[in-house]
């Protein structure tokens, strides 16, 4: 009797143990293919299922639960799409690496090809692709067709020099264009007033000399309207030239000038006086460089360190060769045909 009740227990123990295998709760084979959180749910539903013992019916089967990319947990049937089917919402946290399973090619990124256009595009010019780019602003030099050059003088007006330079021009009846700062018209305003009555053009050279391509298109407008405004309570008009300060400017700014009826005017030949040399060396760079047309770089003006007595010491000398060559002397208004004045 014992042993019978002993072997009737077993078969029923082996028939319960059967029955959980066989009611394990469905899902889809992809499934585990594609997510392996989804797939560690169903195992972890499975050993709980086993540890109870308990068959669930299939008719009745258990809502399962599988992250989203958003990491909201999100309910779904067992006819629902299963989690390879679904079409996550736009998230930060979305893994492109599913979406594109192995041995499927990556579609391409226009993108990348237009932020390299743009790159291309904004890539800076220098100065004389400015000016071939902006002839009608930008100029380097007058017409090569009339054997005529202008003499110009930067970052004056100071006691020291543009007097002297004025004194040489006065001798020899040749008439100029000064390029002036805005800081020290202010602080010189006779030589200003002398310059204009002595019959010479005067030209913007910012406030302060600044290098204005590093500048905010703030502070770069304000170097030029704060010296048009001294310069317009001086000379009774705003001068239309301006010369940045070491010839540099951005395409940024040339737009702008344009914009406002300004020309730019920087040069062809440079005396490289700003190295304080002396007569001859400065007669030698000038000499060399010029052609019909040339737009002639020399200072009046400058630091304490700088020594300009080769510039003053070379103008009379520098005229006298010219004309014999054939030359004569314009201001850039005159060479360029343009008014002095916006």
């Amino acid at each position: 009797m014992t042993k019978w009740v002993w072997s009737v227990t077993i078969v029923f123990l082996l028939a319960a143990g059967c029955g959980v295998s066989n009611n394990k709760p469905y899902h889809d084979q992809r499934s585990e293919q594609n997510s392996h959180v989804y797939d560690q749910d169903l195992k972890t539903e499975s050993i709980l299922d086993k540890s109870r013992l308990h068959i669930e019916p299939l008719s009745s089967p258990k809502r399962m639960v599988t992250p989203t990319p958003t990491g909201t947990p999100t309910t779904m049937n067992q006819h629902e799409t299963t989690p390879t089917d679904l079409t996550p919402s736009p998230s930060p946290k979305t893994n492109t690496k599913k979406a594109h399973p192995e041995g499927s090619k990556k579609p391409s990124v226009p993108v990348q090809i237009n932020q390299g256009q743009v790159r291309i595009s904004q890539k800076k010019l220098t100065l004389s692709q400015l000016a071939m780019k902006y002839p009608d602003t930008f100029k380097l030099r007058g017409s090569a067709q009339e054997k005529k050059v202008a003499l110009t003088f930067d970052d004056g007006p100071d006691t020291r020099f543009t007097p002297k330079v004025l004194d040489a021009l006065k001798a020899n009846q040749v008439k100029a264009t000064f390029f002036v700062l805005g800081a020290k018209a202010s602080t010189h305003p006779d030589i200003v007033r002398r310059i204009v009555r002595e019959g010479h053009v005067i030209g913007n050279h910012s406030y302060s000399h600044a290098n204005l391509p590093k500048l905010t298109v703030d502070k770069f407008q304000s170097q030029i309207m704060s010296t048009e405004n001294v310069l317009q309570g001086l000379i009774g008009y705003a001068p239309k030239l301006i010369r940045p300060p070491y010839g540099a400017i951005n395409e940024e700014q040339v737009r702008w000038i344009a914009d406002h009826h300004y020309l730019i005017v920087n040069w062809n030949v440079d005396s490289l006086d700003w190295r304080s040399l002396n007569s001859d060396q400065v007669l030698h760079n000038i000499m060399q460089q010029t052609k019909p047309g040339s737009i002639i770089l020399q200072h009046s003006g400058g630091a304490d360190s700088q020594d300009l007595s080769g510039t003053v010491q070379a103008i009379g000398p520098l005229i006298s060769n010219l004309k014999a060559a054939g030359y004569t002397f314009v201001t850039v208004p005159e060479l360029l045909h343009v008014a002095k004045s916006k």
